[in-house]
């Protein structure tokens, strides 16, 4: 525990829980889905009225410090994340940068760390969650530990969709499928991408469907290539679109881009943030023979769009389980 960066990480801890107790949970909680509500209720629950429900969350995914070969694509960005814990009633999520150093940490020392800078007095582990070294903090582990300190140790069973146990990488590998209805019921909320309106090549407009070309975080999942029914957030307000993600290979390109055409809608969007939220795939994508076969299928995927999204609210879905 000598270590600069484990002191570190002991003084901001310390700093976010402001001497309160608290009860804590640990883990990447990557698109906050249905699961992880479901083990944020029970934190909430078993924290009373006498401690702060925590949540110690990782910026990058812990995985990827251990084995450098293991690459992943986030479902959501930290500080949507963060925005979604906080949501769900948490008063104090705590996120940290997982490095080699605190890879070397014993599950002992780890949590003492915890113990005594967050004054932590209970435990909520999810199902599959080992902590410290070498994973060796597991709930067997971690209660006798609870015993000595003077904490206790609760795991949460895990939570079930349609007979699916809801994870982050199943969920992931719905949205790479293109499997968006079934990945929406999964989170709890529609799978949403933000990024920012950058100048594109113009293709879309002169088709006569001017598309807004996102700028979105490379760190975060795109969906598999194809079109789909979305909403985009504008301001706040929502507008019915069409969004395209692959590489245009009509027009021979191999960029891949996430562009989104909204309907009944002319304002300049360059510079701007916006949201979209996604709804459902209309079809993959597909090489046309000339112009004229690309422009009547977005005319068709408009409708589709226009029949889909006029059944569908056109707010945040944002259930907790």
């Amino acid at each position: 525990m000598r270590d600069k960066n484990i002191m570190m990480y002991g003084q901001q801890l310390a700093n976010a829980a402001s001497g309160h107790n608290t009860v804590v949970t640990i883990g990447v909680f990557d698109g906050v889905h249905r699961g992880h509500c479901h083990l944020i209720q029970e934190l909430i629950k078993l924290s009373g009225a006498d401690h702060v429900p925590t949540v110690v969350t990782f910026i990058n995914h812990p995985a990827s410090v251990i084995n450098p070969d293991f690459d992943v694509n986030f479902i959501t960005p930290t500080a949507s994340k963060v925005e979604l814990l906080k949501a769900q009633g948490i008063p104090l999520v705590i996120p940290l940068t997982f490095t080699a150093s605190l890879a070397k940490v014993t599950a002992a020392d780890f949590v003492k760390m915890l113990f005594d800078s967050a004054h932590m007095k209970g435990l909520v582990l999810g199902p599959d969650c080992a902590i410290g070294k070498d994973r060796q903090g597991d709930a067997e582990f971690l209660s006798k530990l609870g015993v000595e300190m003077g904490f206790w140790v609760k795991t949460v069973n895990p939570f079930t969709a349609g007979g699916t146990t809801v994870r982050s990488r199943v969920i992931r590998q719905s949205l790479t499928d293109g499997h968006i209805s079934e990945a929406n019921n999964l989170l709890g909320r529609r799978f949403s991408l933000s990024g920012e309106v950058v100048d594109g090549d113009k293709r879309g407009r002169e088709l006569g469907f001017p598309t807004a070309n996102l700028r979105v975080d490379p760190q975060l999942l795109l969906p598999g290539d194809g079109i789909f029914a979305t909403w985009a957030f504008i301001d706040g307000k929502p507008h019915m679109s069409a969004t395209s993600i692959g590489i245009r290979p009509t027009f021979g390109l191999s960029e891949r881009l996430v562009e989104a055409y909204i309907l009944d809608f002319s304002q300049d969007l360059y510079g701007q943030t916006i949201e979209l939220q996604f709804v459902e795939k209309l079809r993959g994508q597909e090489s046309f023979p000339d112009i004229e076969s690309l422009t009547n299928q977005v005319s068709e995927d408009v409708v589709a769009t226009r029949r889909i999204l006029s059944n569908d609210k056109g707010v945040r879905v944002d259930q907790s389980v």
